[in-house]
């Protein structure tokens, strides 16, 4: 019995009851494959950027790696989503996958040879660029195909659920790298990083999802490129709440994103834990370890219902907690700011796709949700210069208090936006 036959048969699924998405057998293995994508994902950082770091210890070159992970979703997020309009976003998806092996296969071909040179780092970090464009077709492509998995009932309970595995994929992935790594050696490592994608591309191959199957209409019209952005804006500037959340979502990404986590040496140094050791790992790990509390605990309470002016609210809290860290001098207060930014940031950020994708019309949901992703993580690009740049300058502890605060202001403007008229 498939996927859909099981679905048809079954009971339907409350979406008040605890891990009610995770009752759907559709997206048990949906979010099952999900996790061992985003875990190489991260494997494929840990290995190719130690190896690059080792071989030329260019700061240069690890900057142009976070450049090329973002930008591609800041260029080509929507058109990514009109062709998911338009096309089986099954096979998008598996273009991606297709896209991360083909870049671990490269990295391990160079090091098997050990004739990595600065030009070939180069060119791999033009395999980079191509890493982030298979993020961005598997990201935005993963939205559609989510909501036609479970429905508009689940999706809140899905995406809280996604959203929690990520999070756990960037916790495990760097701890199964490193062991990778130590065990087989960095180019054995990274061919058997490739095989972590199959999965998920062996099981979309006769996944009984999409419109295909749902019945919704495709989109009749072609895929327009960069012009996709502009008319996007156009067909959805006459809504406000999603305006106000895809304006959340950007300003998080710009002023803040996660760029205090390349800054955390130097916040741990000022608290006097600048050794690589537990307590290091700890606060790089902390808002990562309270995401995935948030994402337990509200799918096992039922806590939060799925609101605009909460999610700004969320946002409020998130961005504080990270101002108080970067002005704090205490390490035990340091890391529990972290640990409740990382509640905060999980519990808007999931709730904030959940208000795009249950209100993008759904003829144009593919690019709804791109320019959802073109805000939400093409910005984070610029992310480094709000903090790492500025604070060069000012110190990254007023830096990092200065964006946040800019934040702040961001999120009280969206919930007076959205406060009832009169």
């Amino acid at each position: 019995m498939d996927d859909k036959q099981h679905a048809a048969t079954a009971p339907p699924i409350s979406p008040t009851r605890a891990f009610a998405a995770l009752r759907h057998p559709g997206f048990q293995a949906f979010l099952g494959t999900y996790v061992l994508a985003m875990m190489a994902d991260n494997i494929e950082h840990v290995i190719s950027y130690w190896m690059a770091f080792r071989k030329f210890e260019s700061p240069a070159l690890g900057g142009f790696a976070v450049l090329s992970h973002w930008l591609p979703f800041l260029f080509f997020s929507v058109p990514a989503g009109a062709l998911a309009d338009r096309f089986d976003p099954r096979r998008l998806i598996q273009v991606g996958m297709a896209m991360f092996m083909a870049a671990s296969l490269g990295w391990g071909w160079f090091f098997v040879t050990d004739s990595l040179q600065m030009w070939h780092a180069m060119v791999l970090l033009v395999l980079l660029v191509l890493h982030g464009c298979a993020g961005v077709l598997w990201q935005t492509s993963s939205q559609l195909l989510l909501h036609d998995i479970v429905g508009p009932a689940l999706l809140p309970s899905a995406v809280r659920l996604n959203a929690t595995a990520r999070y756990l994929g960037l916790l495990v992935g760097p701890a199964v790298g490193s062991g990778i790594m130590l065990g087989l050696g960095p180019a054995h490592g990274i061919f058997l990083n490739a095989a972590f994608y199959l999965p998920l591309v062996l099981w979309l191959w006769k996944a009984p999802y999409g419109r295909r199957f749902s019945g919704h209409a495709v989109a009749a019209r072609a895929v327009r490129g960069f012009a996709d952005i502009v008319q996007t804006m156009r067909d959805i500037a006459h809504d406000k709440l999603l305006v106000s959340m895809i304006l959340l979502a950007g300003a998080a990404s710009f002023f803040v994103g996660n760029s205090h986590q390349a800054q955390m040496p130097g916040f741990a140094h000022d608290l006097g834990h600048g050794d690589a050791g537990l307590t290091y790992s700890m606060l790089l790990s902390a808002d990562a370890a309270g995401a995935l509390v948030a994402g337990f605990l509200l799918e096992s309470r039922g806590l939060l219902r799925v609101n605009p002016r909460t999610a700004a609210l969320l946002a409020m809290a998130w961005c504080s907690c990270l101002g108080l860290f970067a002005l704090a001098r205490d390490y035990p207060v340091a890391l529990g700011l972290l640990f409740l930014a990382g509640f905060f940031e999980l519990s808007c950020s999931s709730m904030v796709q959940t208000l795009v994708q249950l209100n993008a019309p759904q003829a144009m949901r593919g690019r709804v949700l791109g320019l959802f992703n073109m805000s939400a993580l093409g910005l984070r690009a610029f992310s480094g210069v709000t903090i790492g740049l500025v604070g060069s300058f000012t110190g990254i502890h007023w830096s990092m208090a200065g964006s946040a605060l800019c934040m702040l202001a961001a999120a009280a403007w969206v919930r007076w936006r959205l406060a009832p008229a009169g």
